[in-house]
């Protein structure tokens, strides 16, 4: 039976009188081993993990551990037994934990450990029990007992960790970059190690080769180097989990095979709850949905008497529970069926979709699968053809459509599944060509500078050995949402009342060009500054007239008015027909052509265009926003030209304050997108708002937390296409 995926670690941290001592300047011993602690058990909290965890302290005034007999095993003191860790503890650790003014020999509180893991997890199974001792080993030690404790640390299989404030051959006087070997950090109160140091790295070095000879020493860190490593959070753990199913090609083909999620998004977990302010508990927060009628009484309806309505057009159909299970997608279960072989060269990279990758392999038993699949992998990889392959994960889910890549390693073989997309998935654009205008054509010079730069900054370098190294591994970068969102969860914790600390600097640079990259792309940088020069385009006043400055009259302005839009309407427009109301085919165009022309009042057809736009806005689509946010940028364009801004802002504002009620709130998104706001005096004259008063419209207000959508009126019929016949 294969071991629980589990561990038990004991931290074991000196907080005697010597760790308290310091060189001016310089951080103390104790604070910085406070520091490695806090950030062990940061990781442990957020891994999401079973690992239990203890703490044991030596050094302190009091003395609490079972072994403190007859005299032995004082200033040890057990401060949690193995659980799990929690905020809690980090708050002890912030708040309680002081250095203490006596001293204990660190192979007491060895022995203290390995006998608080044994007895803690006897009759319990963990994969790994570990022993992590911070230390600056300036403590009178006894090396009596140190063979036994050996013996007995490889007969529980306990592994050790030892984390000083120097580096481990600093007896040895070599500077390996430790705390306390380099200029920048000199040794122990900058006078090297004491005797007690130097007797007790001895005894470290004897008992970490003698636990493992190879890599012992790998396993002593400086404290400075600790608090690197894990100042980045430890990702969240996933178990494998298999997906079996059965690969057919066919009617009479069949295969088993085994899944697994090789490249999956990994999200959050979401463990936000709403709680009360004051108590902090989401138990005294009740939630209740009501269902009213948009009518004056706002009439309370019970949620047996409602059903789903699915809005088309402007009618909502209404579909029962039962509508919707028989509109479900009814499989037969799990499925990966063959429906054909292409070429991989016609599978392009760009089409791979979904959020997850696909291993599929033979299970491990079945020896027969095994072959199957290898000569179906072996042939796929030979001709350099891919399955084109039918996926459903159960029968609740509905199918997908992706190709089979074949994957052959040194160690395993297997296929990479990646979904395809269907044809309402793909998002066809054009655009012109910019090889037939010669004023985009680049020059030679140009295309140089260009290839320089790119090949300034490629991320793969030839290594010694004429391999290819990659210098910036995506996949050992971590998260930084995540690296920053447990930062803040953990100083929120211990610190309740205290703002949130400034992004760590080491997180930053994860994301920064490397720096070797850096150096090479300066030189082809300046050239691409030489051969693309920017100039800043300053507009032309328009020269002033003698009519502009004494004026002239209205006639002069409707002339220009009149000579400025004529360019904009052809015969072919005209030829259509008079336009005599603002229609919804284009509302936008139907309304410059009423104000261009004079057809109607100004006035009427303002109202006959915000009429059009309220219908647009009662069919929650993105398709109707658009076509909204055009109709808003032709009435302010004909307000300003006209010198009318009231009725515009009066609309804007009335539409601003429905945005709420109405849950407009993606479309108010678009329309702040486009910079739509009210018209200003510096626009119109005769305008009532001013230039900040514009510029601040636009800030929403606070969304409500959840907001009832009302039943809206029918919002009429929005394909009056009869009307143009």
């Amino acid at each position: 039976m294969a071991r629980a995926s589990k561990s038990a670690l004991v931290l074991c941290m000196d907080v005697g009188f010597s760790m308290s001592n310091s060189v001016p300047g310089q951080e103390a011993p104790f604070e910085r081993a406070k520091k490695v602690i806090q950030k062990f058990i940061q990781r442990q909290v957020f891994a999401e993990n079973k690992d239990e965890l203890a703490l044991v302290l030596f050094g302190t005034d009091e003395t609490k551990n079972p072994l403190a007999q007859d005299g032995q095993y004082q200033n040890i003191c057990v401060h949690r037994h193995l659980m799990l860790p929690d905020f809690e503890l980090l708050e002890e650790i912030e708040n309680q934990l002081q250095p203490g003014s006596q001293h204990a020999d660190w192979l007491d509180a060895l022995v203290v450990c390995m006998d608080l893991l044994q007895k803690e997890t006897m009759g319990k199974k963990y994969e790994r029990l570990n022993i992590a001792l911070l230390t600056d080993l300036n403590t009178p030690t006894c090396a009596d007992q140190l063979d036994v404790i050996i013996t007995n640390l490889k007969k529980a299989g306990i592994t050790l960790q030892f984390f000083l404030p120097f580096p481990v051959d600093a007896d040895e006087g070599a500077d390996r970059g430790g705390d306390a070997a380099s200029p920048r950090h000199p040794p122990h109160r900058g006078k090297g190690l004491s005797r007690e140091q130097k007797q007790g790295l001895e005894m470290v070095k004897q008992v970490m080769t003698a636990v493992d000879e190879e890599d012992g020493l790998d396993e002593v860190y400086t404290f400075s180097k600790a608090v690197e490593k894990l100042s980045i959070f430890k990702r969240i753990e996933r178990r494998p989990m298999a997906w079996p199913c059965q690969l057919t090609i066919g009617s009479s083909l069949s295969i088993r095979i085994v899944g697994y999620k090789a490249v999956c998004e990994e999200k959050l977990k979401k463990t936000w709850a709403v709680v009360d302010a004051e108590s902090h508990q989401k138990d005294d927060v009740k939630r209740e949905t009501v269902y009213c009628l948009s009518d004056d009484n706002e009439t309370e309806v019970q949620k047996d008497d409602t059903i789903q309505g699915f809005r088309y057009g402007s009618d909502i159909v209404p579909f029962s529970k039962v509508d919707q299970d028989q509109m479900k997608y009814k499989s037969d279960g799990k499925s990966f069926a063959v429906l054909g072989f292409a070429k991989q060269e016609l599978i392009n990279r760009h089409q791979f979709m979904g959020n997850q990758v696909i291993k599929v392999f033979a299970p491990r038993e079945d020896e027969h699968a095994a072959v199957a699949l290898s000569a179906l992998i072996h042939a796929l990889d030979s001709l350099k053809m891919v399955a084109i392959v039918r996926y459903a994960y159960d029968r609740r889910s509905n199918p997908q459509v992706g190709a089979a890549f074949p994957c052959i390693k040194e160690k395993y073989e297997c296929l990479l599944y990646v979904q395809l997309p269907y044809m309402e998935d793909l998002r066809q654009f054009i655009f012109p060509s910019l090889e037939n205008n010669k004023k985009f054509a680049p020059s030679e010079a140009q295309l140089s500078a260009v290839d320089s730069l790119i090949n300034s900054m490629m991320l793969v370098e030839e290594g010694e050995d004429g391999k290819k190294e990659d210098i910036f591994k995506v996949n050992h970068i971590s998260n930084p949402q995540f690296q920053r969102m447990f930062q803040c969860l953990h100083h929120r914790g211990v610190n309740p009342g205290a703002p949130l600390p400034p992004v760590d600097p080491w997180l930053k640079r994860k994301l920064d060009r490397p720096e070797a990259v850096l150096a090479r792309c300066q030189g082809p940088l300046q050239e691409m500054k030489k051969c693309f020069p920017l100039k800043e385009v300053v507009r032309k006043k328009e020269q002033k007239t003698s009519a502009d400055v004494f004026g002239n009259g209205e006639e002069p302005n409707a002339k220009k008015l009149k000579l400025a839009e004529e360019d904009k309407f052809n015969l072919a427009e005209i030829s259509e027909g008079n336009v005599t109301s603002v229609g919804s085919v284009n509302p936008a165009k139907d309304f410059r052509t009423l104000i261009q022309y004079k057809t109607i009042p100004y006035d009427q057809a303002c109202e006959q265009l915000t009429h059009r736009m309220e219908q647009l806005l009662g069919n929650r689509s993105t398709d109707y926003y658009m076509k909204t946010i055009t109709c808003i940028q032709a009435f302010r364009e004909q307000s300003v030209k006209v010198s009318n801004a009231e009725v515009f802002n009066s609309y804007m504002q009335s539409l601003k304050k429905s945005v709420p009620d109405r849950s407009l709130q993606e479309f108010w998104d678009l329309l702040v997108q486009d910079a739509l706001t009210l018209i200003s005096k510096d626009e119109v004259e005769s305008s009532t708002v001013s230039k900040q008063e514009a510029d601040q419209f636009l800030m929403s207000e606070e969304k409500e937390e959840e907001a009832v959508i009302p039943i809206q009126d029918d919002a009429g019929d929005v394909d009056d296409l009869l009307d143009m016949m």
